[in-house]
């Protein structure tokens, strides 16, 4: 029994080194993030503003919870409000692609009315 226990412990400690190893290579940092925003849950406004630089050739989109774009902004600025008055309640999801298209960043807020 003790054998067997030993061999699961090699396996497993084994196949999470890798892991670890495939996560590191990854090209950005998931913790590092680009906008901050507030409130959240949000009733009329939100906020985004950028943590580090930006380039005024970022896009910025908001989708609903079932995948239609509801805000789509092409030159973006450090600070972007958005209205909320023709949001109906629910969970959105934010955006952030550089001048290829690439996503930079991506997150969810939440609106209540």
């Amino acid at each position: 029994m003790k054998k067997i226990f030993y061999i699961l412990f090699l396996i497993v400690g084994t196949s999470a080194g890798s892991i670890a190893q495939s996560k590191s290579s990854l090209p950005l940092d998931p913790s590092v993030k680009f906008i901050k925003f507030y409130p959240n849950p949000a009733v009329s406004n939100i906020n985004f503003e950028f943590q580090k630089d930006y380039d005024k050739f970022y896009t910025f989109q908001v989708y609903n919870f079932i995948g239609k774009k509801v805000y789509d902004l092409k030159t973006v600025t450090p600070k972007i409000n958005v209205s909320l008055a023709e949001y109906y309640r629910g969970v959105y999801i934010y955006q952030l692609r550089d001048r290829t298209g690439k996503i930079l960043e991506t997150g969810k807020f939440q609106v209540i009315k």
